[in-house]
């Protein structure tokens, strides 16, 4: 596979460019809150991983498209038109056109417009059918993300929406790599979105989404209420998840057309793996044998061994099963299985790759925290820093690799890979190298 990767555009709890997120993940910026829906008496963290509060959707669209849209679409028409523009491709005359019949689009969620859903049903409830916005139903569906888009820019190729939970953004990628190896389109437009929870404002009293709850009654939400502790990836500690939000886009291109118009290019998308645990609905496996598969599929397809990759950005959801898992997985795939002695993990050397996490920075912004992940190593690739773990001080003592803690690393990655795993035993990987 050799995919040109040419543009990057995002909207995060930390920041609105990738340029603001990247620098943020090194200054250890958190953007973990108190959510905008939190009852003042209740005992439980509540806490959310928000956008910055700087967003404003009509900065990046016209007022009606801001009426006709839920938050997460408004995230994924500002992250792709970012996204567009830094690959060049946000029109005008010459080679920054972008042909509408060989540009596709393929956009990740999880939950679409659920935020919409769930604020005309509140509204329903206690203010009667009046109330109900007359547009709910074309803010809701998950596709409309990718409509919108395309939409915006006039593209008449594919449009796609996968919706693989927590692995949609590498989804997407492998999804859009295959359209651009096929032959089918020169260019695609991809990457995922998840929230929309705090782009219309103040909440009406006593509203709060029925995801918060469930989250709390499953046993999913960390029992933290320290911003900067409430979110531990990888650490001994961990108690559970911060949800957020965001939108993470990437333009994608084949390699001649990249050529063709001289476009400046981040990274090469080499790899990607794809697979299914079949074990159950939100746990991995235990031993993680599924999510080290999909790891190797995307080093196999990249041509590359273990020892070649520099850097991982993991999943790392900071819940008890899903980190215990991934390091499982992470310690099969780059690690020598020889241990010396009978003291187990802790006995083995430190090896492999420089690993990190952003979790602790950001919360779990779902479908678009794998896209957000890589463009975390991308930044790595060119500026020689890769960001730290935040919040974890006490390591997993089963981790035998090198996990990058306290503070950002000097690195020099050629060679990168990233994971993302899902509820449903969704697992996807993708390799990504400088040149």
């Amino acid at each position: 596979m050799q995919v040109a990767i040419t543009g990057m555009g995002v909207v995060s709890p930390i920041g609105l460019s990738v340029a603001e997120l990247c620098e943020a993940l090194l200054a250890g910026r958190i953007g973990i809150r108190r959510a905008p829906w939190a009852p003042p008496d209740d005992p439980r963290p509540h806490l959310f991983g928000g956008l910055d509060d700087r967003f404003e959707a009509s900065d990046w669209m016209e007022p009606r498209v801001v009426a006709g849209t839920d938050g997460f679409a408004r995230f994924a028409l500002t992250a792709s038109a970012q996204a567009l523009t830094d690959a060049g491709l946000d029109g005008g005359e010459g080679p920054g056109d972008l042909d509408p019949f060989r540009t596709g689009v393929v956009h990740g969620t999880s939950m679409g417009g659920l935020f919409s859903l769930a604020r005309a049903q509140w509204a329903y409830d206690t203010h009667g059918a009046a109330a109900v916005d007359p547009k709910t139903m074309i803010r809701i569906w998950p596709n409309m993300a990718a409509a919108q888009i395309c939409m915006r820019h006039g593209l008449h190729g594919p449009s796609m929406t996968v919706t693989t939970a927590c692995a949609s953004s590498l989804d997407a990628l492998g999804t859009a790599a295959a359209y651009l190896n096929a032959g089918q389109v020169d260019v695609v437009l991809c990457g995922a979105t998840e929230g929309g929870f705090t782009c219309d404002g103040a909440v009406d009293a006593g509203f709060e989404p029925a995801t918060s709850q469930a989250e709390a009654s499953y046993g999913m939400e960390t029992t933290s209420g320290d911003p900067t502790r409430a979110m531990l990836p990888f650490d001994a500690n961990r108690s559970g998840i911060v949800s957020g939000e965001g939108s993470a886009f990437f333009v994608l291109e084949t390699a001649e057309h990249a050529r063709r118009r001289g476009a400046r290019v981040h990274a090469w998308l080499r790899g990607y793996g794809s697979l299914a645990d079949a074990h159950h609905p939100s746990s991995p496996e235990p031993d993680g044998r599924w999510e080290a598969r999909a790891m190797a599929q995307a080093q196999a397809g990249a041509g590359v061994s273990p020892a070649d990759v520099d850097a991982l950005v993991a999943h790392a959801t900071g819940t008890p099963k899903g980190d215990e898992a991934e390091i499982r997985a992470i310690n099969a795939v780059f690690v020598d299985g020889n241990r010396s002695g009978a003291g187990g993990a802790a006995d083995l050397a430190v090896t492999g790759p420089a690993v990190t996490a952003l979790k602790g920075h950001t919360g779990h912004t779902g479908a678009a925290s794998g896209g957000m992940n890589l463009m975390a190593g991308i930044w790595a690739m060119h500026h020689g820093r890769l960001t730290h773990v935040a919040g974890t001080t006490d390591p997993d003592p089963e981790i035998a690799f090198d996990v990058v803690l306290a503070e950002p690393r000097a690195v020099d990655v050629e060679v990168l890979q990233v994971n993302s795993f899902g509820f449903g035993g969704q697992n996807a990987s993708v390799v990504a190298t400088r040149s």
